[in-house]
């Protein structure tokens, strides 16, 4: 059985295709409702349904800013409006269908199957990430494992510079260049990272201890190897000059 969310303003379009929903499909059960789009977004951080219904036209905050406040992007989003000219916009903001009210019963049949297609493709992906987790876990050669975009990063230490933290979100710099926004606190990447070889020289900044290049005592600086100039803070210098 798929469940369900819808999220609507109108209360009068959510119990229609609530009923739409009920009386069409046996394999889509109804969990919750909402017209308030915050509610829901706080609904779908503690829960995992299988599918989202959403409207676009609301009036505190649109369908495509609530699929792009998002976080779980494993749920399967249908678009439901009454205008049609979202059709290619929703499609790109990677919903998997379109439906245009009032929602036709067999558009609605095809939606379904689509849902039960994009959670077929979600268990298999999940069962082979749980198969990579272990197999890393249980590596002599373990590596920092991070879940963004859709994809599995398997980094080595080295491969790490420093972390920055941007209030719920943070920032890892690779020392390729490359940078990997992360939908965690700092505190949990540090989690994430090894003990041994990342240090918390200050409330915004995790770095990578094998990267230092020079300290600057007077300024309370330290350089990357990368040339990355990371401040540390008063509270954190005493441990920091113990490490090194």
């Amino acid at each position: 059985m798929l469940e369900a969310i819808l999220v609507d303003d109108e209360e009068k379009a959510l119990q229609s295709l609530k009923w739409e929903l009920t009386n069409f499909s046996d394999d889509i059960a109804v969990v919750a409702c909402f017209t308030d789009p915050e509610a829901a977004l706080a609904y779908l951080h503690k829960n995992q349904p299988d599918c989202l219904f959403l409207d676009i036209e609301m009036p505190t905050m649109d369908g495509f800013q609530f699929i792009q406040k998002l976080q779980n992007k494993e749920v399967a989003v249908v678009i439901t409006t009454a205008y049609n000219q979202y059709a290619i916009k929703a499609l790109k903001n990677e919903a998997i269908d379109y439906l245009l009210k009032p929602i036709d019963s067999d558009d609605l049949r095809e939606t379904i199957v689509k849902i039960r297609k994009h959670h077929a493709r979600s268990l298999t992906a999940e069962k082979l990430e749980r198969i990579l987790l272990r197999y890393n876990a249980s590596s002599p050669q373990r590596k920092i494992t991070l879940n963004t975009d859709g994809k599995l990063l398997f980094l080595d230490n080295e491969d790490i510079l420093y972390a920055e933290s941007d209030g719920n979100y943070s920032t890892i710099y690779l020392s390729d260049g490359q940078k990997i926004v992360l939908t965690k606190k700092l505190k949990e990447v540090g989690e994430m990272l090894p003990a041994d070889s990342f240090f918390r020289i200050h409330n915004s900044y995790i770095i990578n201890l094998n990267k230092i290049k020079e300290f600057l005592k007077t300024d309370g600086y330290v350089i990357l190897k990368s040339n990355h100039k990371i401040p540390v803070s008063r509270q954190k210098k005493s441990d920091f000059l113990d490490l090194i």
